[in-house]
């Protein structure tokens, strides 16, 4: 642990060095910093000031010191909400950009969603017949293959999906194709799979043709989706956090006498 030194030792040195004294107009104060004791270096250094000073001898020295405190936290604020910033750009820079149909095209399948599905497709030789077809859908996993071969396509899926409304086909002997209804319809899929590449799914598109098709909840969702994706893409505020303003207006016609000087709402 670093040992803070006492001001008065370093006098005493100055004094019995033959160097000359420092100007009586500045004093010197030499410590070192113990991280897990920060208040015991702050204490040090006010009383340095006290005896050497008339710093604290006036009623804006509280104001003062509050005032380098606010400023030094108000950077440190600052500096993690850039960090956070860059480090979202940074991801958003690592998605993908998906298909036309909401997914990704990979080397040795596709898959493609909707808001209520998810579709794969996964080539196979010419001439397949569909008992040579291996296809296991579960609720949080998949796997598609030919009997008695390597899995072209196995994993953990993104989310949950409804094992009694998926199936699959042979189409023209040569493409599996598996769809697969969502649990969650109110939201889009990033990956097909866990740990997969991921899209950007602020870029994923219903398709506005078919939304009278939905029902109320996942219209509502898709709407709110949409209006959403369109606000930040012109730097206005999302609906959630439009109704986080609604509701601080609101306190504050409430608490009149509250200060709102600083306000944070998540």
């Amino acid at each position: 642990m670093a040992i803070l030194k006492d001001y008065e030792e370093v006098q005493e040195n100055q004094k019995s060095s033959s160097s000359p004294p420092p100007s009586s107009s500045t004093l010197s104060f030499n410590a070192v910093l113990d991280p897990s004791n920060p208040t015991g270096f702050l204490k040090s250094v006010f009383n340095f000031v006290n005896q050497n000073s008339d710093m604290f001898k006036t009623p804006s020295s509280e104001k003062k010191i509050s005032s380098l405190v606010k400023n030094i936290r108000d950077k440190i604020v600052a500096e993690e909400e850039a960090a956070k910033k860059a480090a979202q750009e940074e991801e958003k820079k690592k998605k993908l950009t998906p298909n036309q149909a909401n997914g990704l095209d990979m080397d040795n399948h596709s898959w493609g969603q909707n808001l209520q599905e998810v579709t794969v497709t996964v080539p196979v030789p010419p001439g397949t017949k569909a008992r040579d077809v291996s296809c296991v859908i579960k609720s949080n996993s998949l796997r598609i293959g030919l009997k008695g071969g390597v899995p072209s396509v196995e994993g953990e899926l993104f989310q949950a999906v409804k094992t009694d409304d998926c199936y699959w086909n042979l189409e023209d002997q040569k493409t599996i194709s598996v769809y697969m209804t969502k649990c969650d319809k109110s939201n889009w899929w990033k990956s097909l799979f866990k740990g997969g590449p991921e899209i950007d799914v602020q870029k994923a598109e219903p398709e506005p043709s078919k939304l009278s098709d939905l029902d109320t909840e996942t219209r509502s969702a898709v709407e709110k989706m949409m209006f959403d994706q369109r606000q930040k893409q012109m730097g206005l505020p999302t609906s959630q956090e439009i109704e986080n303003q609604e509701m601080l207006k609101k306190f504050m016609a409430q608490n009149p006498n509250c200060d709102f000087s600083n306000p944070k709402m998540n």
